[in-house]
């Protein structure tokens, strides 16, 4: 484990280069990964296992899902099985449905979970707000997690890319004294960069956090703001996304992310640089205390509680798709679109 200094602090992180594949394989070769669910994270994290030489099998119930494990590879009665007959196989059962999915099938996970098998997660909910999930694994298994920075997709796309998606990694309970070898190998076959150390508690809070804020929440309600603004005040639908979201996305995000912010503030033209220094102490100074309170929310368990009693509802589906529809059919979406299509790449000729 390597101690890097990340802006004068230093953390643990471990790089493929101290662990890599070989080491990974051997820690792992008499163990059966069974990947439970193949929604978000579960397509990803098999096919990079898979492909890395792992033995590795897919548990799914029946359906769209279920077939979709079978086009991509997955075959019936040998590497995809039912829930309960994959965590009957499976020494390492990776737990990948949904928090809400994983609340309802607990009872059936937990009757598979024989002494020194592990149980993985890619979340820290279900396990950080157990007084509200139920979900108690026994204590002679060990509980553990590694958490990509980033979608299923991301994670295997990098991967055929030959690239990796960071993620984090945590250690909830170590019965079989191999939870620390296994966590790590388990992190490295499918597909990170690299692997820093967190806890069940700081994952799960971080993530709700990032997720409502600048991740998704906070962002999409910027964007709207300032589109909105620059609307009421007379400027075109084209013209006010373009400088809200087209320059963002596409021409600065990827300098900011390859460079930083202080080399886009280094590189911009003087006016540019000069309102962005004077106007980034008000923005932070109105919007720190709603972080402040998005994070004591999801501290204090509400926002879990509001994301399990609202998933555990009969028509949750319909109510979802309503909100989603209306976010597509904004204006400033439905401008997107047009704008989308306009790109140069998008040209025909």
């Amino acid at each position: 484990m390597a101690v890097m200094n990340f802006g004068g602090v230093d953390e643990n992180v471990m790089t493929r280069e101290e662990f890599p594949l070989e080491k990974a394989r051997e820690i792992l070769k008499d163990e059966t990964i069974a990947v439970i669910g193949y929604g978000v994270q579960g397509p990803g994290q098999s096919m990079n296992l898979r492909d890395n030489g792992f033995n590795v099998i897919v548990g799914q119930r029946a359906g769209k899902t279920f077939e979709k494990a079978i086009a991509d590879g997955w075959k019936p009665g040998e590497t995809l099985f039912s829930i309960e007959e994959a965590c009957q196989r499976g020494t390492i059962i990776c737990l990948l449905l949904s928090d809400a999915a994983q609340i309802a099938v607990w009872p059936t996970i937990k009757q598979y979970l024989t002494p020194g098998k592990a149980l993985y997660f890619s979340h820290g909910f279900a396990i950080n707000w157990s007084d509200r999930t139920g979900v108690v694994p026994p204590a002679d298994v060990d509980v553990i997690m590694v958490a990509p920075k980033g979608s299923g997709t991301s994670l295997r796309t990098m991967f055929l890319e030959g690239r990796g998606l960071n993620s984090s990694f945590a250690i909830y309970q170590d019965a079989s004294g191999k939870a620390r070898d296994r966590v790590l190998a388990l992190g490295i076959g499918i597909g990170s960069g690299y692997l820093f150390e967190t806890t069940f508690k700081r994952e799960a809070t971080s993530d709700l956090t990032g997720e409502r804020g600048t991740l998704m929440g906070a962002i999409q309600g910027l964007l709207l703001a300032q589109y909105e603004t620059l609307r009421e005040h007379g400027h075109t639908p084209s013209e006010a996304f373009n400088e809200t979201v087209e320059e963002l996305t596409q021409s600065l995000m990827p300098l900011f992310a390859a460079k930083g912010m202080d080399w886009m503030y280094a590189n911009c033209s003087t006016t540019a640089q000069r309102g962005a220094l004077d106007w980034m102490g008000p923005f932070h100074d109105a919007t720190k205390p709603v972080f402040e309170k998005l994070y004591k929310s999801v501290c204090d368990g509400i926002e879990a509680q509001r994301s399990i009693d609202s998933n555990s509802q009969p028509d949750y589906r319909e109510k979802l798709n309503a909100e989603l529809k209306a976010l597509h059919d904004s204006e400033m979406w439905m401008t997107a679109q047009v704008v989308r299509r306009l790109r140069p790449e998008n040209d025909e000729a």
